[in-house]
């Protein structure tokens, strides 16, 4: 019975064995070098198992040169990448095959020319080189005819595209309205009032009319949600004083930084170059009869701006540097050789000569090195940090058992002092939840900060006896906003019928043709929006920080005749018509991708996915 046993056991071991290796042949039949070469159709268009892998990964090495992070395959399709590039495919493919419904093509003849403008088939003389086109082609994996089925499509796709593009225009009317819009412009006289304008004096307030006005106002007292947190920080700024400096360290970083402690004399200095000695000695000559500098410049089609060569060494002029540093400040001297030609220099300024002792340096070096000092030693104890953590030591036993200092803070979305100025803490703060577990984070100046969710305060009325100066403040600005206005209004019907703010006693300013993107200082938010909302004749009143605006519309005049409104009104004609074209080619490669019925096999679609790591 034992041997019987045996070898059915060894018999059914083949079988699986031999089951195993067809379920790897079937699976290598749908991968990327198996035998099927498409992962599905559009209408009789098939889409290549290639082209898409090929497509997929440029998209992905495109995000990773953009973000400069390695993008996992999984989360390039949690983003939904995986799925862009094969929608953008299917509307390709889909174009393709209503060029061939429409018998559009390009002739052989066609053809060969676009292949003979494509530069990189060219040899070193610049004619088609046969031999070069075919290793191209072969070096990206794609056969002559693949290729030149591929060109013509793209070349009926074009055409296609030029021919629903081309002719879309927006109607005057529309690019009339837009032009309108951002060019009519507004004339009005405004003025603003403050407390001081008062006819009487505000008194202070009762305790009784600042609750109630606090209550009125609760909203304006109401805390933000807030996380009590717990947190250990190790900071560099810590460590400082651990950090022992050898005058060797000290010496070694003079000595790398010794340009900028020993700098030599320099001049500030402006080059005026000139093709040949003939226009430069004629340029000198000019200056000696009376022609100055600035003219020089000028007649060069330059700017003073353009031949500012900064502040240079006598190293940095070259054979230029004797003639350049003898010079007096002010003066103009040349033609002198420089490395655009001669050329014309003038010196604006003389920069002495600077040295700075290692023993006077070392006051700026020493807290610089000990600062990089203190930040290596916080870095080096990260790892271990972290180890501790992960091995379920708490804030407080870390705090205990390391250089780290435990705090605790309230923390909200308005928090911006102490360790809430971090970028990094801010965003850890903003995460995190009960339930996470705390780990080491790096601040900005190298420090590093673990912390914990203790509870969550949601949104609550601040104390009144917390806040009473800001609800004084806001009674104060309210009562001031209130009482102009009512001053006001006694003297609406004058300014309506267009009586003079002067004569009203109101300091006022008046604005001249202005556009919608202007901005009028002393105003409030929205201010010109509400200026162009109103008629001729019109005044309104607007609260702003314990003051009122006054403002009375004068005049609306439509925008200016001028060659710069010409050319706005040329550009939005083409982004409007450009926009248009869009859309209209939009719907078409719906319709067109629509009645294409895209037909695509989810089991070659992943079989080309499992190749991306």
């Amino acid at each position: 019975m034992a041997k019987g046993s045996s070898s059915i056991s060894k018999t059914a071991v083949w079988i699986l064995l031999g089951l195993l290796i067809l379920g790897l042949g079937g699976f290598g039949a749908t991968s990327l070098t198996g035998n099927i070469r498409t992962i599905g159709t559009v209408g009789d268009m098939p889409v290549s198992v290639d082209n898409y892998a090929r497509q997929l990964q440029q998209e992905i090495q495109a995000v990773q040169q953009q973000t400069g992070q390695v993008l996992p395959f999984a989360q390039a399709q949690q983003i939904g990448l995986d799925r862009a590039v094969l929608q953008r495919i299917i509307d390709t493919r889909a174009l393709d095959h209503e060029a061939a419904q429409i018998g559009l093509s390009i002739g052989d003849s066609n053809l060969r020319d676009r292949i003979l403008e494509i530069g990189a088939f060219r040899g070193i003389d610049g004619a088609f080189d046969r031999e070069g086109y075919r290793f191209a082609l072969e070096q990206s994996g794609i056969s002559e005819a693949q290729f030149e089925t591929q060109l013509r499509e793209e070349v009926a796709r074009t055409l296609m595209q030029g021919a629903i593009l081309s002719g879309v225009v927006m109607p005057d009317a529309f690019v009339d309205t837009l032009v309108n819009y951002v060019g009519e412009q507004r004339s009005f006289t405004w003025a603003r009032l403050s407390e001081a304008d008062l006819e009487t004096p505000i008194e202070a307030p009762e305790d009784a009319t600042l609750q109630a006005h606090y209550e009125e106002n609760i909203a304006d007292f109401t805390l933000p949600e807030t996380k009590q947190i717990t947190y250990a920080l190790l900071s560099p700024d810590a460590m400082v004083d651990e950090v022992e400096i050898a005058e060797a360290d000290l010496r070694e970083a003079y000595d790398l930084r010794s340009e900028e402690f020993n700098q030599p004399e320099r001049r500030l200095v402006e080059r005026l170059a000139y093709l040949d000695a003939e226009s430069a000695a004629t340029a000198a000559a000019a200056l000696e009869t009376g022609t100055d500098f600035e003219t020089l410049v000028e007649n060069r089609g330059l700017a003073l701006a353009d031949i500012d060569l900064g502040d240079v060494t006598l190293a940095d002029l070259g054979a230029a540097g004797e003639g350049v540093f003898a010079a007096e400040v002010g003066a103009v001297v040349g033609p002198l050789p420089s490395s655009l030609g001669p050329a014309l220099f003038r010196v604006n300024a003389v920069l002495p000569e600077q040295f700075t002792s290692f023993e006077d340096a070392q006051a700026i070096l020493r807290p610089e090195v000990a600062a990089d000092r203190a930040r290596r030693l916080v870095e080096a104890q990260a790892e271990n940090l972290d180890d501790l953590l992960a091995g379920g030591a708490t804030l407080e036993e870390l705090a205990a058992d390391t250089d780290m200092v435990l705090g605790k803070v309230d923390w909200s979305t308005d928090s911006a002092e102490d360790i809430a100025a971090y970028e990094a803490f801010r965003r850890a703060a903003l995460a995190v939840t009960a339930e996470d577990f705390p780990q080491i984070g790096q601040l900005e100046d190298g420090g590093l900060f673990a912390l914990r969710l203790d509870a969550v305060l949601p949104p609550r009325p601040a104390p009144f006896e917390d806040v009473r100066e800001d609800v004084l403040t806001h009674w104060q600005a309210a009562e001031v906003e209130s009482r102009l206005a009512a001053q006001v209004d006694a003297q609406m019907p004058q300014l309506t019928e267009g009586t003079p703010f002067a004569e009203l006693g109101l300091d006022a300013v008046r604005e001249e043709n202005l556009l919608r993107s202007d901005f009028v200082g002393g105003t409030p938010p929205g201010f010109l929006s509400e200026v162009f909302d109103m008629a001729v004749g019109d005044v309104s009143v607007q609260p702003h920080d314990g003051a009122i605006v006054v403002v009375r519309l004068d005049g609306i005049s439509g925008p200016s005749e001028d060659e710069e409104t010409a050319t706005m009104r040329a550009q939005l004609a083409e982004q409007a018509d450009q926009a248009l074209a869009q859309n209209v080619f939009e719907i078409f490669g719906t319709d067109v991708s629509r009645r294409a019925n895209p037909q695509i096999n989810p089991q070659a679609l992943q079989a080309v996915h499992v190749n991306f790591p």
